[in-house]
C-alpha cells in the first residue's frame, strides 16, 4: 500500500539533503593518504568525512585531532555495540538505489540489502543486534513533492529484513489509525532490543509513536515530534521540533512527566541527533559535529570540522 510523504520528507531541506548525499556520492574523491584501519575500539568519535565521504575517526576526548580516514564510504553511518551499519547510494543509478551494508568491529562486510532509495538516517541498536535506516524514494503517485520515505530494519541474528515499517499496526487515542499517507522515519530502539520510537507523519502533522517490536504495535505519545533518539537510560528522547517551515529547533522529552526542554542549539538542526552519554547531545550541522548539554543549559561547542553524520563508541562499563 502506498503512504504519503509529509512533513519530514515535504521539507525543503530534507528533500536537498537527500539529493546531496546521492550527488556526493557520485565523486570519488581521492584521499591524500591510504586508508586507515579505522575499528570500533572504544571511546572514539566516528563520523562521515564530507570531503571523501570516508568514515573517520577521533579520540573523544580528543575531538579536534587529526582524523584517521578508513576505505569505507559512506552517505549514512552509525555504530553501536560491536556492529556498524553503512549507507551508500550506488552511483549513477537512476531511481536511486542503496546499498545498506550491516558491518562488523572491523568495518568489513557481514551483509548487505540493496533497496530503493537514498540515505536519510541510520541507527544500530544499542545491544548491537539490529540496524535501521530512513530512505528518500520516488514514485508514490500521491507524494506531491515527488519525495516519500521508507523506514526498515534488519535482524543481524536472525536475518530477517522489514523493508518498510509503513504496515505497522499504530493506535492514536485508544483507536486504530488508518490513513493512506502514513510515513515512518528516525527509528530509535531501547537497550532492551524490543521496545522503539518512531515519527510517523499523516494528513500534515508528525507524531512520535512508541512500539512494541515483539507484538508489532504501537501508540502515539505525543505531536510535533521528529527523529527521535533515546537517551541511554532510555527515559529521555531528543528530537527536532518543528518550529517554521524548514526550521527545526532541537529538544528533549521527559517520557515519565512528557515534559519538553529545548536545548541550547538555537539554530536549526535537520539531523536525526544522538546521545553521547545521558548528558551531552551530538549532531551535525554546518558542515560539522556539534555536541550541546542535554539539559538545556550550556552551549553548543564544534567537536570536529568537515564531519557529518556522528557515531559513538562507548567505554567498556
Amino acid at each position: 500500500m502506498k503512504k504519503l510523504v509529509l512533513a519530514l520528507a515535504g521539507s525543503a531541506l530534507l528533500v536537498a539533503a537527500a539529493v546531496t548525499y546521492a550527488v556526493s556520492a557520485r565523486h570519488d574523491t581521492a584521499a591524500a593518504e591510504p586508508a586507515a584501519a579505522v575499528t570500533l575500539a572504544p571511546g572514539q568519535l566516528l563520523f562521515r568525512d564530507t570531503a571523501t565521504g570516508r568514515v573517520g575517526a577521533v579520540p573523544l576526548g580528543l575531538p579536534d585531532k587529526k582524523p584517521q580516514l578508513s576505505g569505507l564510504k559512506c552517505d549514512r553511518f552509525a555504530v553501536a555495540k560491536q556492529t556498524a551499519v553503512c549507507l551508500a547510494v550506488r552511483p549513477g543509478t537512476l531511481p536511486a538505489i542503496t546499498d545498506v551494508s550491516v558491518l562488523d568491529d572491523h568495518l568489513a562486510v557481514r551483509h548487505t540489502e540493496a533497496l530503493p532509495g537514498t540515505p536519510s538516517r541510520a541507527r544500530v541498536s544499542p545491544d548491537g543486534k539490529r540496524v535501521y535506516w530512513t530512505l528518500f524514494v520516488t514514485g508514490d503517485s500521491y507524494a506531491q513533492t515527488g519525495f516519500s520515505t521508507r523506514a526498515g530494519l534488519y535482524d543481524v541474528e536472525t536475518g530477517r529484513l522489514v523493508k518498510t515499517i509503513e504496515e505497522l499496526p499504530v493506535f492514536k487515542d485508544g483507536n486504530r489509525y488508518f490513513a493512506a499517507d502514513v510515513n515512518y522515519w528516525g527509528i530509535t530502539f531501547a537497550p532492551d532490543g524490543n521496545r522503539f520510537y518512531a515519527t510517523l507523519g499523516s494528513k500534515g502533522r508528525t507524531y512520535l509513536v512508541e512500539a512494541d517490536f515483539g507484538r508489532y504495535r504501537g501508540k502515539t505519545l505525543r505531536e510535533n515530534v521528529e527523529c527521535p533518539s533515546l537517551s541511554p537510560d532510555g527515559k529521555r528522547i531528543a528530537f527536532k521540533k518543528k518550529v517554521g517551515d524548514g526550521v527545526w529547533r532541537l529538544s528533549v522529552l521527559d517520557l515519565a512527566s512528557m515534559k519538553e526542554t529545548e536545548l541550547a542549539e538555537a539554530r536549526s538542526v535537520d539531523d536525526q541527533a544522538l546521545w553521547q552519554d545521558d548528558r551531552t547531545i551530538l549532531y551535525g550541522l554546518d558542515n560539522a559535529v556539534w555536541a550541546v548539554p542535554a539539559d538545556g543549559s550550556g552551549a553548543p561547542r564544534q567537536l570536529h570540522a568537515g564531519a557529518a553524520s556522528p557515531a559513538v563508541t562507548q567505554d567498556p562499563r
